[in-house]
C-alpha cells in the first residue's frame, strides 16, 4: 500500500475524533512522509470519517502490530487498529479499504453464546420444542459493524423441502473440490469436526442468535471457540459424509429450527434479500419453501402493510362540554350513523364528557 493510501485511510479513521497535541503532531509527521496530498482531499476524508463514525467511546485509534493474513473474499486484513473500546476494532484490506469488526468481547446479548453453547452435540437446542417459539421473530441481519458474505457462490443442485421421502433441512451448492467457502455473518465457532452424515462439519453462531451449518467440507480452517468475521474463509469445499457429489450443504438454524436459506440469500447473485427480517414459525416447517411462498409472503406484506395504514387512519376525539353528535359529524366530515356504527352507540346515547369516540 503506498504512503498515500495509507494516511487517508488513518486521516478517515482519525479525524472523527478529537486529536491531542501530540496525536497531531504524529498525523503532520505521517504526512510529511507521504505523497503530496491535496487539502481539500483531507477535509473530504475528515467529513467522510464523520459519516463513518459510530461509535461514542471511539476517540484515539493506536496501531497495533500487523496480523496474520486471513481471506475475506478477493481480499485480505493487512493490519487491525485497535481502539478505545476493547470490543470494537478496525481492520484495513488490501484493497484500500476498511470496516469497524466486532472483537470477541463484543456480546450484544450474554446469554447467546452461553445459552445451549454446547461443542460436542451437532443440534446444541435439540431440547427446544418448535411450540416454545413466538409466532414472530425480528432478526438483525445486517449494519455498519455486521457484515455479510455469501457463503459460496455457486449453482442450487438442491433446496430445501421434503427430498425422497427425507426432510432437505438446508440447501445443496454444487462446487468444485477445494473450492474456499466462507462466513455468512460474523461469529464464534460452535463445531468444527467430522461429523458423521454432514462429513467435515463447521457450525457458527452469530450475534443476532442464527447458526449457519456448512458441511461435506474437504477441509475446516477455522477451531471451535474461534471468532471469524463474515467473509472469512473457513474450509474448503468437498465431497465427505452421506454426499453423493461434491457440493456444499448450507443450513440456516434458529434455537435448532431449520428454515429455507433462500429467505436470506438470492444465491443466483449471492446477494441478502433484505437486511431484517420477520421470521414467522411456519417458515421453520419442511414445506415452507422460499420458492413456493413468494407470493404468499407479497400478498401478505401488502395485507399487512394495508393494516398499517388503515391503522394510522383511524382518529379518535376526546369528548368535550357542549359536544353531540351532530357537531362531531360535521367536525370530521362523516354522519351521526357512522359514528353510531363504529363505536357501537345509539344516536340518542349521551355522551359523557372524557369519552373518548372513534370518529374515522
Amino acid at each position: 500500500m503506498s504512503n498515500l493510501r495509507y494516511f487517508i485511510l488513518v486521516a478517515m479513521l482519525v479525524a472523527a475524533m478529537p486529536l491531542s497535541a501530540q496525536e497531531t503532531t504524529s498525523v503532520e509527521n505521517l504526512a510529511s512522509v507521504a505523497e503530496p496530498i491535496n487539502k481539500d482531499s483531507i477535509a473530504m476524508a475528515r467529513k467522510i470519517a464523520s459519516l463513518e463514525h459510530a461509535v461514542d467511546s471511539l476517540r484515539r485509534i493506536k496501531s497495533r502490530s500487523v496480523q496474520p493474513v486471513r481471506t475475506l473474499g478477493s481480499v485480505s486484513v493487512i493490519d487491525t487498529l485497535a481502539t478505545e473500546s476493547e470490543a470494537l476494532q478496525i481492520m484495513l484490506f488490501n484493497d484500500n479499504t476498511w470496516r469497524y469488526v466486532l472483537s470477541e468481547k463484543y456480546q450484544p446479548d450474554t446469554t447467546i453464546f452461553s445459552d445451549h453453547w454446547n461443542i460436542e452435540q451437532i443440534h446444541a437446542y435439540s431440547d427446544v420444542e418448535l411450540s416454545s417459539l413466538p409466532e414472530t421473530i425480528p432478526l438483525h441481519l445486517v449494519d455498519s459493524l455486521s457484515c455479510y458474505h455469501y457463503p459460496y457462490k455457486g449453482r442450487i443442485s438442491s433446496r430445501y423441502g421434503p427430498r425422497r421421502g427425507r426432510p432437505h433441512q438446508g440447501i445443496d451448492l454444487a462446487l468444485t473440490i477445494g473450492d474456499p467457502i466462507y462466513a455468512m455473518f460474523d461469529g464464534k465457532v460452535r463445531v468444527s469436526k467430522l461429523a458423521g452424515n454432514y462429513g467435515n462439519l463447521v457450525v457458527i453462531r452469530h450475534n443476532n442468535g442464527l447458526e449457519t451449518y456448512y458441511a461435506h467440507l474437504s477441509k475446516r480452517t477455522v477451531e471451535v471457540g474461534e471468532w471469524v468475521v463474515a467473509g472469512q474463509q473457513i474450509g474448503l469445499g468437498g465431497n465427505t459424509g452421506r454426499s453423493t457429489g461434491p457440493h456444499l450443504h448450507f443450513e440456516v438454524r434458529y434455537r435448532g429450527q431449520s428454515f429455507d436459506p433462500e429467505h436470506l440469500i438470492d444465491f443466483s447473485t449471492g446477494e441478502m434479500r433484505r437486511a431484517e427480517m420477520l421470521l414467522k414459525r411456519r417458515h421453520f416447517s419442511i414445506y415452507s419453501k422460499y420458492e413456493q411462498n413468494f407470493d404468499d409472503e407479497v400478498e401478505a406484506e401488502k395485507e399487512e402493510e394495508a393494516e398499517r395504514k388503515a391503522a394510522a387512519a383511524i382518529k379518535y376525539h376526546t369528548v368535550r362540554s357542549g359536544d353531540n353528535l351532530s357537531t362531531l359529524a360535521r367536525k370530521y366530515g362523516t354522519t351521526v350513523t357512522r359514528l353510531c356504527q363504529l363505536n357501537g352507540i345509539k344516536s340518542t346515547s349521551i355522551l359523557r364528557i372524557g369519552q373518548r369516540l372513534r370518529v374515522s
